[in-house]
């Protein structure tokens, strides 16, 4: 790949003279690109197409014809958008609707690094969108007081990987306000934090992290991952009208990637309720978030080349998940896989296998042992992202393995 670089440098005379100018020359140089990439003939690993993939609703008929929509929505009209724009119609629609919404973050009131809030500040005005100091504590800690006295507050963290010096503002004193205030009866329901998260293969230490199970630990939070625009308003309006304290996380890298039709009227979809994306008897795949474009990839594969069928399933809200869901799939099936891009020590496949194999009737169905595909146990690494993240030849070779057992 051909590479261009712009170097900038500066004369002598210029290092004592502050009104030199900078020279600019341009080398052309042959080099690899900086990050990891799929191999040229790679029959397993290679990238999603996402104006093709059956997970995204690419006609208005395919979007309307979801059954969770209200009548009157499956009646109406739909509009192309991505994933950061379906939340930013969400966030528009939500403060359209309740006086009681702010939205709030570093750089919200400019629209945001990833652009979900764009024209809102203009919209609805400066003391309902506006920028914060650079501090998730306090941004935390701000919209935990503002949920308490009645607001529906919407915190933005710039990265998931920033919010842990707001750990205590959540843990603490979001998810354990209802417990603490007793008879008095106030909560802060109103609280919806949201956080980008995953790897987008070149974010490395601070810019790829998927801390998603460190708040599945806590009482009192409902953690929700969407998997699509569609997906992505209808949840995101119903944490933001939810009794409980939810963190929404955001898959960045489907920001612009996934584009499919969405209703334009506002929904909600329901919390704590996966959904069963394709059925299937001889095997059981539960995922999240990006990962199911992995899982798709590699079941067309796999059924093609095993004569099998494959049920997938996306749980939509992490914690508290719907276990009944995917016990009754694995009752059928007798085999499931677990895949999340998070690291795999104490993750969701662990809580998810713990749970299949504590329940009597689905342990007995059991074929195989429940497998586990997910980050590896280490930090995520600039030049080898992508080898950290699971892939579709990981997910296939698994499938394998466990139809064999």
């Amino acid at each position: 790949m051909r590479v261009t670089r712009r170097i900038c440098s500066y004369s002598r005379a210029g290092l004592s003279n502050t009104t030199a100018k900078p020279v600019a020359s341009y080398v052309s140089t042959q080099s690899p690109r900086p990050y990891s990439t799929n191999p040229p003939k790679a029959r397993l690993n290679i990238p999603t197409d996402f104006s093709t993939t059956a997970l995204l609703a690419h006609r208005p008929q395919t979007a309307l014809q979801n059954n969770e929509l209200p009548a009157e929505v499956r009646n109406g009209t739909t509009q192309q958008m991505n994933l950061f724009q379906s939340i930013n119609d969400a966030l528009s629609l939500a403060l359209a609707s309740d006086d009681s919404v702010l939205l709030f973050g570093e750089d919200v009131a400019f629209g945001g690094v990833f652009r979900c809030s764009m024209n809102l500040a203009e919209k609805y005005g400066a003391e309902r969108v506006f920028n914060t100091p650079l501090s998730e504590q306090g941004i935390i800690g701000f919209a935990v007081g503002a949920a308490a006295e009645g607001a529906k507050a919407v915190a933005e963290i710039q990265f998931a990987d920033y919010v842990y010096p707001a750990f205590d503002q959540l843990v603490n004193e979001a998810a354990k306000f209802r417990y603490k205030d007793g008879k008095a009866g106030r909560d802060v329901g109103g609280l919806t934090v949201r956080m980008p998260c995953g790897g987008v293969g070149h974010g490395a230490l601070y810019h790829s992290q998927s801390p998603e199970s460190l708040f599945t630990h806590i009482p009192g939070l409902r953690v929700i991952m969407p998997r699509s625009p569609i997906q992505a308003k209808g949840l995101l309006l119903s944490a933001i009208a939810s009794k409980d304290p939810c963190i929404f996380m955001e898959p960045k890298a489907l920001y612009r990637a996934a584009v499919e039709q969405v209703p334009t009227a506002a929904y909600t979809l329901p919390l704590s309720k996966a959904e069963i994306l394709k059925d299937g008897f001889d095997l059981t795949i539960v995922s999240y978030g990006h990962p199911l474009f992995t899982c798709s990839s590699a079941i067309e594969k796999a059924e093609k080349e095993f004569g099998i069928s494959i049920e997938l399933i996306d749980l939509r809200t992490v914690y508290p998940w719907d276990k009944e869901c995917v016990l009754k799939s694995v009752r059928k099936t007798g085999r499931c896989l677990v895949v999340h891009e998070s690291m795999v020590n104490a993750g969701i496949g662990a809580e998810v296998a713990a749970s299949i194999q504590e329940d009597k009737e689905t342990f007995l169905r059991l074929e195989a042992p429940v497998g586990r595909i997910a980050g590896w146990s280490v930090h995520m690494g600039l030049l080898y992202e992508r080898f950290n993240i699971p892939d579709v030849a990981r997910v296939y070779d698994t499938i394998k393995r466990t139809l064999e057992y």
